[in-house]
């Protein structure tokens, strides 16, 4: 079985800390784990790996964060793989730092990348892991914040959160959408 694993993020060492490529960050720690590395090709930058009998590709898109759509259309094309064996990791100010929740579906909650997604595929029924950043921001603020970086006491805590984000990962690909929502969310 083939899985597409989205991380989130934008590109340029101005963003590699920032809230919004926790995406990213996340890939990063689940490929450094494997003994895997990305390399850029077409519209982003890929690593492949196996866990037990799934080919994973996990996938940084080049493009910009409201762009993403253009990355994961081609890769689910070009890998042939299901809608519901794709992943999408995405940062959310609606929950806080460092809450997961799992869902199958559902809206873009405002989030430009996952709005562009869903335009590229037609819907929004893929599988997503939202990654909770908090909110504590003034009105009006919002963008600021989420291309701000984590504060120290976040920063702290950040590994431990990653760990339990790519223990969902793998969790989505062996067991399954229903079991790892069950597991994971409000952990």
């Amino acid at each position: 079985m083939k899985y597409l694993i989205v991380g989130l993020g934008n590109i340029g060492n101005e963003y590699a800390e920032t809230r919004h490529n926790i995406g990213f960050k996340i890939l990063d720690a689940l490929a450094e784990a494997s003994n895997i590395s990305f390399s850029t090709e077409r519209y982003g930058d890929i690593a492949r790996m196996r866990l037990k009998n799934r080919q994973l590709t996990l996938l940084k898109p080049s493009t910009y964060m409201n762009l993403s759509g253009n990355a994961v259309r081609y890769w689910k094309e070009k890998e042939g793989i299901d809608l519901n064996n794709i992943l999408v990791i995405v940062d959310d100010i609606a929950l806080p730092f460092g809450a997961i929740r799992i869902k199958p579906s559902g809206s873009d909650a405002g989030h430009n990348g996952l709005k562009n997604i869903a335009q590229m595929l037609g819907t929004q029924a893929y599988p997503r892991l939202r990654f909770g950043i908090g909110n504590d921001f003034p009105r009006g603020c919002q963008i600021d914040y989420v291309l701000g970086n984590f504060t120290p006491e976040q920063q702290e805590t950040l590994p431990s959160r990653i760990e339990v984000a790519d223990d969902a990962v793998k969790s989505f690909c062996l067991a399954g959408i229903n079991l790892t929502m069950n597991t994971f969310n409000n952990k």
